[in-house]
């Protein structure tokens, strides 16, 4: 019953000239597997194939060609299989004794490969792949198999060809035999169903079988990668668009680096196609440029072409034909161009199929596939994107001569647009609701007159030429001082005076606030002078007073940056309530017209800005609220939106996330059909970081992909990267790794310290390094965490950077690269003592120490450390009186677990006979720390029982190697009485391991 005792490695040096025995064979053929697919490892096993018949050895052969075998299976060369494959039924069929029990399932494991190596490749006869089947079922008889592989097969060859009664008569033969050693695995043969299914058109039916893969239940070489990928368009079909977009960025990340994955690659294309990213599925194209012309496998191959055809037609169909696109090597290509390339290649290598097939139906099915039409408009993906692609406008009809002659319907029907009565009707509804749209209506009104050759009388000109001013922002500052005139020309001074403060404010906005003061200034005291002889209107006279308020609290941000350090005067936050309180005044009473509600309003968000500058938060939000229900109850909901956001800002400040979050959303709802992108980019992202600090990740990242989407659709990087890292931090947080990791991954270019600050971009690393660490990439998990560690080094605060060198040195040794995780351990170390951590200094000590034990170095270097680390702790608790005190108590559980580990360590060390003088040494010293480590748990109580006890079965296996049978068994049922009681999982296997090992010391005592 060997409890630590253990034996190392193989020795061997490293290289194909070194094998010396089929051992060295064996290790360099398994250093080989673990290289990326492609021709350079298929390379390797042809050499490797040639050291193995120098060995004189048939086995050694044998394992060779099976080695070519599955790395050309794994390849783009997979029309290299038959070769080697032919020689080893050979070898088998002349000396079978040659095969061990191995090799022997790996041949017939192989009949698999062929038959449908033998599909793909189009040069085959099919009476050969018939002929091949037979043999299949023939041998595969012989050998006692099920037929269930048989029946897959056949299955594969009939759906192929189109023989649609035969692959469901095979499907239905396949799914009734037994699962026995030659069946593929699970994962593989739900993929195949589940294809069928979907081919069948239940899309529902086929993810449903398609589940456990998805889940991880089921996983292989291959899998969940193809799964995820033929999900795609049945997920795009059924709208469950979210899971789409999932397993799209999932699965990409598996296949994107597999060469063999070509197939699957053209889903993803095919996916990006369909989905409205054109512009991504360029991107995929562009990383894959052998794809084009690697021909060992016609079948992927012609699903990429077709697949190109589709995407390079896409983008033809929406005017782009001369875009310029990645292509085939040697020449530049635009879309145009490849989609004829690609549609003629997909079409030539269909046609080698149906030819060899004798029907039609790859050909047919080919077209079908390059004729799809898109599933949704755009799925945002949330991974950086150019943005769309520049979609010139629409092009006009081709001209085509009439065939009617003048006087017919068709020449005197009616223009069915709207004419300069009806435009001028709709512009002034518009402007009197203060509409959005009013401006445009203008704009159409003065189209429309110049079109007719129409005279405006002088009041509509002011209208146009004031909307203009408008929508133009500072550019259209002249123009108002044009409306003023053509106002005043058409007998209203007030609203001449209106337009003239409209320009006042803009010159304010644009920063020229001394100008803006003296702009103001005329028409305030004229318009003033005016109401009271009533030769205007409160509307007029309201506008004007609105504009000098605006100034005015322009005027408090341009002292705010002035004067370093210090906020604007007393005196100008006095001018600027006052100001406001004289637009209150005035149009208050009048709410009822939507104008001066209008005014109301914003005097009500101005004030709500004032009380923020003085710091009354509360006052603030209550302000700010009222502004915005004011707009809305006046049915303009567009203007409520700016102070809903501010609303939104101010309750999270005030800590009322249930508030902020109900006005982030009324912004969505009332902005959602005026807002250009960039506000929804910014309304989307509010709400997101509300819901995320509220903890609710989902939705929190649903709208984050909406801020990422609609910042692409405004250019705007910054705010785009942003909004990803905040998508990537939602998504981890779900454990949603891989799609985290390409959204993390795809934030980091547009990431800058100037922009975002230097603590976002190490976050972003950080949270990429989680995921690459979840996802089993502990290498590049270990680059992220470096270079965020790098950027942390300048900080004056040095935790972050100390726990990110710990990090990277965890990342490193699980990436099997010793040397390195020992200097990073060692930076981190110094860092955690630096900053007087003792207890970060012993962990990174007790990873050194073992490193050490398993390097050059050897036990003697890693005991040192370990002691080293008990001593760390013991000097904490000589300094810490307090029994309860956190410190302590956290160093009781820091040397219990160091002597756990240097236990652990000592008898791993063990080497030769367990009773030999040696390691009955070693396991008595390993015995007395796993007791001192159980003993120090003890002290902690229930807070470490789960600690303690692993320490007492480490000490059961220890005494059981010592011959201590009594000791053994008296820990072992101490283990059972700690976790009595106790039914959570981790209790329940810690009391499974006592009673397997008492069983055990029972049966060796009556032995």
């Amino acid at each position: 019953m060997s409890g630590f005792s253990g034996t190392g490695a193989t020795g061997g040096t490293d290289g194909i000239t070194d094998i010396s025995d089929i051992t060295d064979l064996r290790r360099a053929m398994a250093e080989n597997y673990d290289q990326p697919e492609g021709p350079a490892r298929n390379a390797r096993a042809e050499h490797l194939l040639v050291r193995a018949e120098r060995l004189g050895v048939p086995l050694a052969v044998i394992e060779a060609l099976g080695h070519q075998l599955k790395v050309y299976n794994y390849s783009s060369e997979k029309d290299k299989m038959f070769v080697p494959f032919a020689r080893l039924l050979r070898m088998w069929d002349e000396r079978p004794e040659d095969f061990d029990e191995y090799e022997t399932h790996s041949l017939h494991w192989v009949f698999k490969w062929m038959s449908a190596g033998m599909l793909n490749q189009p040069h085959i006869p099919l009476a050969s792949i018939e002929k091949w089947l037979g043999e299949m079922e023939r041998r595969y008889r012989l050998a006692g198999h099920s037929e269930r592989a048989v029946r897959s097969a056949e299955f594969s060859v009939a759906a192929h060809v189109g023989d649609l009664d035969r692959a469901g008569a095979a499907y239905t033969a396949w799914l009734a035999a037994d699962r026995d050693a030659m069946a593929d695995c699970h994962a593989c043969e739900l993929h195949g169903q589940g294809w069928w299914q979907a081919r069948c058109g239940d899309d529902a039916e086929a993810l449903r079988l398609w589940a456990p893969v998805l889940q991880g239940e089921y996983t292989c070489a291959h899998e969940p990668h193809t799964v995820l990928a033929s999900s795609l368009l049945p997920l795009l079909r059924l709208g469950r668009l979210d899971e789409a977009r999932a397993h799209h960025l999932r699965g990409f990340r598996l296949v994107r680096a597999m060469e063999s994955m070509r197939s699957a690659y053209a889903d993803h294309l095919e996916f990006c196609a369909l989905s409205g990213n054109e512009a991504r599925g360029l991107e995929l194209l562009a990383e894959r440029p052998a794809y084009f012309t690697d021909d060992g496998d016609p079948r992927s191959k012609l699903d990429f072409m077709a697949v190109v055809a589709l995407l390079t037609g896409r983008l033809v169909e929406l005017g782009l034909d001369g875009q310029r696109v990645p292509g085939p090597a040697g020449r530049t290509w635009t879309a145009g161009e490849l989609a004829a390339h690609a549609r003629g290649e997909a079409r030539k290598l269909a046609a080698r199929f149906d030819e060899r097939n004798g029907t039609p139906y790859v050909g047919e099915r080919t077209e079908e596939r390059m004729a799809r039409r898109p599933l949704v408009d755009r799925l945002p993906l949330g991974v950086r994107s150019p943005g769309r692609l520049p979609v010139p406008a629409p092009r006009p009809p081709a001209s085509v001569e009439s065939t009617t002659t003048p006087g017919t319907a068709s020449d005197t029907a009616p223009d069915s647009s709207p004419g300069l009565p009806a435009l001028l009707t709709e512009a002034r509804r518009l402007t009197e609701a203060l509409h959005p749209d009013a401006v445009e209506a203008w704009a159409a009104v003065a189209r429309a007159a110049e079109a007719e050759g129409a005279e405006l009388d002088a009041y509509d000109r002011a209208e146009i030429a004031d909307h203009e001013a408008m929508g133009r922002g500072p550019e259209g500052l002249p123009l108002f001082a044009r409306a003023a005139g053509l106002y005043e020309e058409a007998g209203d001074l007030g609203e001449a005076l209106a337009a003239r403060a409209r320009g006042a404010s803009v010159l304010a906005f644009t920063g020229r606030t001394d100008a803006a003061l003296e702009a103001i200034a005329e028409p305030y005291e004229r318009v003033l002078a005016l109401f009271a002889e009533d030769g205007t209107g409160v509307r007029q006279t309201a506008s004007v007073l609105m504009g000098r308020a605006r100034i005015a609290m322009h005027l408090l941000d341009a002292e705010a940056g002035t004067d370093a350090g210090e906020g604007p005067g007393e005196d100008a936050v006095a001018a600027a309530e006052s100001a406001v309180r004289e637009v209150l005044a005035l149009a208050e009473p009048h709410v009822a017209d939507v104008r001066l509600a209008s005014r109301v309003a914003e005097a009500w968000g101005m004030l709500g800005e004032l009380a923020a500058r003085a710091g009354d938060l509360a006052g603030a939000a209550e302000l700010i609220a009222r502004a915005a229900e004011t707009y809305v109850t006046a049915g303009l909901p567009w203007f409520a939106v700016e102070q809903e956001a501010r609303l939104t800002r101010a309750a999270r400040h005030l800590g009322d996330l249930e508030n902020a979050e109900r006005a982030a959303r009324a912004a969505l709802e009332h902005g959602g059909p005026y807002l250009q992108p960039a506000g929804h980019a910014q309304l989307h992202l509010q709400l997101a970081e509300v819901l995320g600090e509220g903890g609710r990740f989902g939705p929190a990242a649903d709208h984050a992909l909406e801020a990422a989407h609609w910042a692409d659709e405004a250019g705007e990087a910054a705010m785009g990267a942003w909004a990803r890292h905040q998508l990537g931090g939602f998504l981890l947080r779900q454990g949603r790794w891989a799609e985290a990791a390409e959204v993390l991954e795809s934030a980091l270019p547009d990431l800058t310290a100037e922009r975002h600050g230097d603590g976002t971009v190490v976050q972003t690393q950080w949270w990429l390094g989680e995921c690459l660490t979840e996802l089993g990439e502990h290498r590049q998990a270990a680059e992220r965490w470096l270079r965020a560690a790098e950027i942390a080094r300048h900080w004056p605060e040095q935790r972050d950077h100390a726990m990110l060198a710990h990090l990277a040195a965890e990342a490193l040794e699980h990436a099997e690269l010793p040397a390195e995780a020992e200097r990073a351990y060692t930076r981190a170390g110094d860092l955690w003592r630096g900053l007087g951590n003792v207890f970060g200094f012993v962990r990174a000590l007790r990873a050194r120490a073992w490193i050490a034990a398993r390097g050059e170095e050897g036990s003697g270097r890693a005991r040192e450390l370990m002691e080293e680390a008990v001593r760390e702790c013991e000097a904490v608790l000589r300094a810490v009186d307090d029994p309860e005190a956190d410190a302590r108590r956290q160093a009781v559980a820091e040397l219990g677990q160091s002597h756990y580990q240097f236990g652990d360590l000592v008898a791993r060390s063990v080497t030769g006979e367990a009773g030999s003088a040696g390691a009955r040494r070693a396991f008595e010293e390993a015995l007395a720390h796993m007791t001192r480590a159980a003993d120090a748990y003890a002290s902690l109580g229930d807070a470490a029982l789960d600690a303690r006890a692993d320490a007492e079965l480490a000490a059961v296996r220890l005494e059981a190697e010592l011959g201590r049978s009594a000791g053994a068994s008296a820990r072992a049922r101490g283990v059972l009485s700690l976790c009595a009681g106790r039914d959570d999982p981790a209790a329940g296997a810690r009391r499974a391991e006592a009673e397997r090992l008492l069983e055990l010391l029972e049966a060796q005592a009556e032995a």
